[in-house]
């Protein structure tokens, strides 16, 4: 088993920032001088909280105290244990701990995917004490983003308090934040700091979908608050906060946020339909560099390069060409490639959006109605209620392909049947469970399956969480990936 923390080493070089992963227990003594960014894996009593100050005001306007904003928020955020999944990467087998957001009052939350994970059982402790079990609901792990929701027969008619959202966009570099978490499984903790900066991609998530436009700021974090809210100053959330960048694996004045206007509506896809509704312009981006602004006389590095316009994609329909820069979407500015790619994440396929961009010299303003992965208009998969009814869709809805064994491949595992996964689709529901190609399903829900239609008929009938037990033959030990349907 491996214990502590997940640490991803960085590397400051002349040719930018090089990312390297590796594992270290708590105690483990690091080389000096070398930086991580920390997205933690604790144990269960870690988590921490954050300040902020109105939208707009001057460092010199800090407020005589934070009571009120850290009053208002608290209430709201929670500490989560989950305990199963890829038990490995849980400190002393004890289960993943970080903190959530309540964000309605019949029990729905906010929290990073790396909390819960895997997750066959979430436990929810509150401000007060109280304590209720969980499901996890939908998970986006090219946001780093979970919902997870309290059981209604938990709550027994209760109405749980909800922290209200501000507007990200609208947060300036220098405002006052709170960064607010539930540590130890104890009481909240609240910690003030600064917006550092916005845009910020630390290249951190995997996937060809990833989002990474953090906001930074110098709030104290330590392993534990994973999940918390970034508040302003009046008690309204900002961003989600996700991970720390430190030598020495503590907190050392570098923290980021998902912004809350993209983790809300990351947050409304999975409520409604269990997986993130992405739409795509279909083009090919770089930031604006000294020498192509120099190349195309341009007076400002803001704004985002066109390498590439699909053929038949959004951008095309729209009238985007290769070599415009966009500068705006829907009247915000995007100064960078992460601020352009956070402001579309914001719509659905089908959507239509305001895009402003440089052509030889001259600012030209179009309509693009963006699409989805598949380069349709429409919404790809199904409410929660609709899916998996189908025995022939519910490979498609998984994002799978299986076949049998073949006789060699029996012989050489000792087994008289079995089911290999030969491919899983990219932003698929199989590949948020982290599920790789070449597993071996053994058993659904318990049930073991032999044939493809007994796979199939085990998916449909299952009431709702499902789980597929199994092994990797070049691997040791059993594996369980869990869904929701």
């Amino acid at each position: 088993m491996r214990n502590g923390i997940i640490l991803l080493a960085v590397s400051i070089l002349s040719s930018g920032l090089t990312l390297g992963v590796y594992k270290t227990c708590l105690e483990k003594e690091r080389p000096a001088g070398q930086e991580v960014i920390v997205r933690e894996f604790v144990p269960k009593y870690q988590a921490t909280y954050y300040n902020d100050s109105p939208y707009g005001s001057p460092l010199t306007d800090r407020p005589k105290d934070f009571k009120a904003a850290a009053n208002l928020a608290r209430p709201s955020v929670v500490h989560i244990q989950s305990n199963g999944g890829n038990e490995e990467l849980f400190d002393f087998g004890s289960g993943a701990s970080g903190s959530g957001v309540i964000i309605s009052k019949d029990g729905y939350m906010l929290t990073n995917n790396h909390v819960v994970e895997g997750a066959r059982q979430v436990e929810v402790t509150l401000n007060d004490r109280r304590k209720y079990k969980a499901k996890v609901i939908g998970t986006d792990p090219s946001t780093d983003l979970a919902v997870i929701k309290v059981e209604e027969e938990e709550l027994d008619g209760r109405e749980l308090p909800v922290l209200g959202f501000a507007n990200s966009d609208q947060l300036q570099v220098g405002e006052w934040v709170l960064a607010v978490g539930n540590p130890f499984n104890l009481t909240s903790t609240v910690t003030a700091g600064i917006v550092s900066a916005k845009g910020r991609n630390i290249d951190i998530l995997e996937g060809t979908y990833s989002i990474e436009s953090f906001i930074q700021t110098d709030a104290a974090v330590n392993p534990g608050n994973s999940g918390g809210a970034l508040i302003d100053a009046e008690g309204r959330l900002v961003g989600i906060n996700t991970a720390i960048i430190t030598r020495s694996g503590r907190y050392e004045g570098y923290s980021f946020a998902v912004p809350v206007n993209l983790a809300r509506k990351v947050a409304k896809d999975l409520i409604e339909y269990g997986e993130v509704q992405r739409g795509f312009l279909g083009v090919t981006i770089r930031d604006v560099s000294n020498e192509l602004a120099k190349e195309m006389s341009l007076n400002s590095l803001d704004g985002v390069y066109l390498d590439r316009v699909n053929s038949g994609s959004a951008a095309e329909e729209g009238g985007l060409k290769s070599g415009d820069i966009i500068t705006h979407v829907n009247n915000v500015k995007v100064k960078s490639s992460p601020e352009l790619q956070e402001q579309v994440g914001l719509f659905r396929p089908g959507q239509e959006v305001a895009i402003i961009y440089f052509r030889d010299g001259k600012s030209y303003e179009t309509k693009v109605e963006l699409k989805n992965a598949s380069n349709g208009n429409s919404i790809e998969d199904k409410p929660r209620s609709e899916r998996f009814r189908n025995e022939e869709t519910v490979l498609e809805e998984l994002g799978i392909d299986i076949r049998p064994l073949n006789s060699k491949e029996r012989r050489r595992l000792d087994l008289e049947k079995g089911l290999i996964v030969t491919k899983i689709r990219s932003g698929s529901l199989m590949e948020s469970t982290n599920m790789d190609r070449d597993f071996i399903i053994e058993t659904v829900n318990g049930e073991k399956v032999k044939t493809e239609e007994e796979f199939i008929q085990a998916i449909i009938q299952a009431e709702d969480e499902v789980k597929l037990d199994g092994f990797y033959e070049n691997f040791s030990g059993d594996y369980s990936y869990l869904f929701n349907k």
